[in-house]
């Protein structure tokens, strides 16, 4: 068995691709900020450590010695800087991977990764991609997935209190869209198995692409609101109310410009949807969890 780093071990893929491996008799190396957080996985038998990614002497030594290390650079929604943020984190991870002389990596980034600018977070994920890309004596698998259904976990409160669903996109803008867990599961698969060489890219669109009027409407039958409608607002409109909502005035600008892109056609699958990237959970299935996780609020809000 092997010896696998996973960085944002307690986020909704590191902890599941921390799970898989655990499930598969490996040694985990769990990366995170956060001991309660990975408390859980540490009871489960992770070795815990605890460091800020963008310290390159602390990921070098979390990673010395594994002999794959699954890596994403996180959005910090309250950063003032998003993009200078990723480039302290992807830079450390790339130095990391070097100077620990690991062998097999798996990097998260994200379709529409190929383009350097106008999408957002996407093009600091871009970034990424080509520090890795000039890495030698590793091997990295590029994950490209699509949108998160997870995502939508985010339009509770505005399901709750405007009885709508909404965001930057139109409602008719279609995407591949993907559970985190499916994700994960490729991810642990290949860190197990190890078996690709050089830089290779591989995306995961999901089971089927959706638009968010779709989805929504799954949403709704879903959580006993049939009727509920998807209303895109104006992108300065939508970076605003995410402001309000906490997230920083850099992040915001950030998202905004995303869905724009998902508008524009920018951030789309270059492969084509094929057996090998297109993976099985439905949205039918994770709007049950939507749902549970509505209802459970309400309950709560209400007791």
């Amino acid at each position: 068995m092997a010896t696998i780093a996973v960085m944002g071990a307690s986020g909704n893929i590191g902890s599941k691709v921390t799970e898989h491996l655990l499930a598969g008799g490996h040694t985990v190396r769990a990366i995170g900020r956060s001991a309660e957080k990975l408390a859980g996985l540490k009871a489960r038998g992770a070795d815990v450590l605890l460091g800020d990614a963008a310290d390159e002497a602390f990921l070098t030594r979390a990673f010395t010695g594994a002999d794959g290390a699954f890596t994403l650079v996180p959005t910090d929604l309250g950063s003032p800087d998003v993009r200078a943020d990723m480039e302290r984190v992807g830079t450390s991870i790339a130095a990391a991977i070097a100077k620990s002389g690991v062998r097999h990596a798996v990097a998260i980034s994200s379709i529409g990764g190929e383009r350097p600018s106008g999408t957002g977070p996407i093009a600091g994920l871009h970034a990424q991609e080509e520090r890795l890309k000039r890495l030698t004596g590793a091997n990295v698998l590029l994950l490209r997935p699509g949108f998160f259904f997870e995502n939508f976990l985010h339009s509770l409160d505005l399901i709750r209190h405007q009885g709508i669903n909404g965001g930057g996109a139109a409602g008719r803008t279609t995407l591949p869209m993907i559970a985190t867990q499916d994700i994960a599961a490729f991810a642990a698969g290949a860190l197990a198995a190890r078996d690709w060489s050089g830089f290779q890219v591989r995306e995961l669109l999901g089971q089927r692409d959706l638009s968010f009027d779709e989805a929504t409407r799954i949403i709704g039958a879903k959580i006993g609101k049939p009727d509920l409608a998807y209303v895109q607002f104006p992108y300065a409109d939508y970076a605003a109310a995410l402001q309000q909502a906490g997230v920083s005035k850099s992040v915001a600008g950030a998202y905004a410009e995303m869905e724009k892109a998902f508008d524009d056609g920018l951030v789309k699958s270059l492969e084509g949807r094929n057996a090998g990237n297109t993976t099985p959970t439905a949205f039918e299935e994770f709007a049950g969890v939507i749902a549970q996780a509505y209802h459970g609020a309400a309950r709560a809000a209400g007791a």
